[in-house]
């Protein structure tokens, strides 16, 4: 891939499972990434194994995208854990990615939760704003340790 300065870019590649997936060095890299919830290496690997589906992308050995979606299998899915790299930004991969996981899911209504920042971004890939969301966490966040 060239960029408008015919800077070579490396390739990236997508994975719709988490086979190679080495959890402490991504869990490194979205600390240094200021990505980071507090879950442990071993939290978000289960997070991504209890998911309907996942998607990763690859560069040169090492991941530099990942996204997720939960759903109920009929109707309700749900868009999350969404994140790029910085310096894999604004080349497309977080799109190919929703785009990837949105295949898995057709019919189903998909929410998500973003930063204003991010708005337009997903409204220009098909996503509209909703009047109102909510959350909350029930007892202290991450507070669930049973891997069973």
């Amino acid at each position: 891939m060239w960029t408008r300065y015919n800077v070579m870019l490396p390739e990236i590649t997508y994975s719709q499972t988490s086979d190679g997936v080495d959890w402490n060095a991504l869990k490194a890299t979205l600390q240094d990434d200021h990505f980071d919830n507090g879950r442990t290496p071993e939290q978000l690997q289960r997070s991504f194994a209890n998911s309907q589906a996942v998607c990763f992308a690859w560069s040169e050995g090492r991941v530099v995208g990942k996204a997720r979606l939960l759903s109920d299998g009929v109707c309700n899915a749900y868009l999350v854990d969404v994140w790029t790299h910085t310096p894999y930004r604004h080349r497309g991969i977080a799109t190919q990615m929703i785009r990837l996981l949105l295949e898995t899911v057709p019919g189903e209504h998909v929410y998500l939760q973003a930063d204003a920042d991010l708005v337009s971004f997903y409204k220009r890939i098909g996503f509209q704003e909703q009047p109102h969301g909510l959350s909350c966490v029930v007892g202290r966040w991450l507070d669930n340790q049973s891997f069973g």
